[in-house]
């Protein structure tokens, strides 16, 4: 129902023309006029009373819906082990949006115009919508991480140019300790659209190296002396079982691609373990590393 709350205009017409009718008052007819304002009064209280007590009941009904759904909702982030910060914020947000709505509908029953009511906020949220548009972002960036978890904190993560632990998921940034432990601040909006490498998603990680020995060295037992480190290692896992294969024949070097299967937590201490048994173990076995070099041929004339 969208109707005036004002009189007809057709109706105060009739009204006024029977008030100023000149012959009615002329001829004295004041009790006609008192009937007819009695009438249109009563007929006036009733349209708006009936008008209000609709706008009662739709108001304790929407009340009740919106508290349903807010419970649902709640649930809804509950199960999901969303941020409580955010939750809060959140269940806020729906709650006025929710109000918003009933008010302008409760408007609308009592006859109200509710279009440039709805225009005027319209305008005020585009409004602000363009002068905070990068930080609107961020903050939708964050609402994205936070539901659909990336990353969470303690995770080891490279975005947007940094490496580093996540530290704090912020509203609109994610705070990251780097490795030379220097505090970076990322903007959400960025981490939420751009490419996201997470290290410590899963539980198990590859690692990987590159070995060289000289040509004219025993390949054979350069792969069997790091099949053999790698099967004394008790961080190494069995399954995937390692790989060791000579992958190139390079310009100084004969060169070996070993991968071995870690826990994530283990990646970094068995890759620098690794190369520092390969160095010693490979010298006291008479296997050369080679080094770059060029042979320089002069002719005398």
């Amino acid at each position: 129902m969208n109707e005036n709350v004002m009189p007809d205009s057709t109706v105060v017409d009739s009204v006024v023309a029977k008030v100023l009718n000149p012959e009615m008052v002329a001829n004295g007819n004041y009790q006609d006029v008192l009937s007819f304002l009695w009438e249109k009064g009563l007929d006036l209280l009733l349209s708006l009373g009936t008008r209000i007590v609709l706008a009662i009941v739709v108001f304790f009904i929407g009340r009740w819906i919106i508290n349903r759904l807010k419970s649902i909702f709640a649930k809804m982030l509950e199960r999901r082990s969303v941020e409580i910060s955010l939750a809060s914020f959140l269940k806020s947000l729906v709650n006025v949006v929710l109000t918003f709505f009933l008010i302008v509908s409760i408007i609308g029953i009592l006859g109200i115009e509710t279009s440039s009511f709805v225009a005027l906020f319209a305008s005020a949220g585009v409004a602000i919508g363009m002068a905070l548009s990068g930080t609107l972002q961020n903050f939708a960036g964050g609402v994205m991480i936070l539901l659909f978890k990336p990353f969470k904190v303690g995770d080891f993560v490279e975005a947007q140019g940094v490496v580093g632990v996540v530290k704090e998921i912020q509203i609109f940034n994610t705070i990251f300790n780097t490795l030379d432990n220097k505090v970076v601040i990322v903007p959400n909006g960025g981490l939420s659209t751009g490419i996201v490498t997470n290290y410590s998603k899963e539980e198990n990680r590859r690692v990987d190296w590159v070995f060289s020995i000289a040509y004219g060295d025993d390949y054979q037992k350069a792969k069997s002396i790091i099949e053999g480190m790698l099967a004394a290692d008790a961080r190494v896992l069995k399954d995937p079982a390692p790989f060791v294969a000579l992958s190139k024949l390079n310009s100084s070097s004969v060169d070996l691609t070993v991968r071995a299967w870690v826990l994530a937590a283990d990646y970094w201490d068995v890759f620098f373990s690794m190369n520092e048994k390969v160095y010693e173990t490979f010298r006291s076995q008479g296997l050369n590393i080679p080094f770059p070099q060029m042979d320089v041929h002069l002719h005398q004339k």
